[in-house]
């Protein structure tokens, strides 16, 4: 049986701290359900788990299955969790994008700044992924509003990515902020700005509400100080 008829593969991206932290459990129940290792290798006892594989993962040389992922940051910090975490290994080098000055939580910088510097790097491990597609999807991006990086370069790849592929779809997970739960002070700026350029530019948003999450955490798994 050929897995790879018709295939419409998707490329996953995550931006910023959230995004990669998000975005790495992503990846670790997405394996985990197609019974793909740490390492790459398939363990799976149901032809089912094979059968759509290659929508979020290439296969590579020697049977290795590996996460159509790309990584991007503009600080290592959060990059390196993710590498030294449980599934860290799976995920091609070449595919982790990052800078070393950070954004400090401001939107401009992820926008126009640091965020401009570092997204052609992240284009051509876009362009890579996408040219390795058998027949496209579209892209999906794991980010949060409140933050610089996920925030502002996140949209910044948006735009570009529609710009060089208005025909794909262009799907968001966007952690929004919400007063509750706030990490710092301007996350409303960057969070406005952010949604207006989801508006012009992004075909679905999943718009995920870190209160809702934190109540979860609070009333259902009585946790008193939920973290990430």
């Amino acid at each position: 049986r050929n897995y790879l008829s018709s295939m419409r593969e998707i490329v996953h991206i995550q931006g910023g701290q959230c995004g990669n932290q998000i975005g790495a459990k992503f990846w670790e129940v997405i394996s985990d359900e197609h019974g793909v290792d740490p390492t790459g290798t398939y363990h799976g006892d149901s032809d089912l788990q094979l059968e759509r594989i290659n929508v979020y993962f290439n296969e590579a040389t020697g049977g290795r299955y590996v996460p159509r992922a790309v990584l991007m940051d503009l600080e290592p910090g959060t990059m390196d969790s993710v590498r030294a975490g449980p599934y860290g290994q799976i995920f091609r080098p070449d595919n982790f994008v990052f800078g070393q000055t950070g954004a400090g939580n401001n939107w401009a910088k992820g926008h126009y700044t640091e965020g401009a510097e570092l997204i052609d790097s992240v284009l051509d491990v876009v362009r890579k992924e996408a040219e390795s597609a058998d027949c496209l999807q579209g892209f999906q991006i794991s980010h949060s509003l409140g933050g610089g990086t996920g925030a502002g370069m996140g949209t910044l790849l948006i735009s570009k990515i529609r710009e060089e592929y208005p025909d794909r779809i262009m799907l968001t997970f966007s952690i929004v902020p919400s007063p509750k739960v706030s990490d710092t002070v301007v996350e409303p700026y960057n969070a406005t700005l952010s949604v207006h350029q989801l508006v012009e530019n992004a075909d679905e948003c999943f718009c995920i509400d870190n209160e809702a999450l934190y109540d979860i955490c609070f009333r259902t798994l009585k946790l008193t100080t939920p973290t990430f």
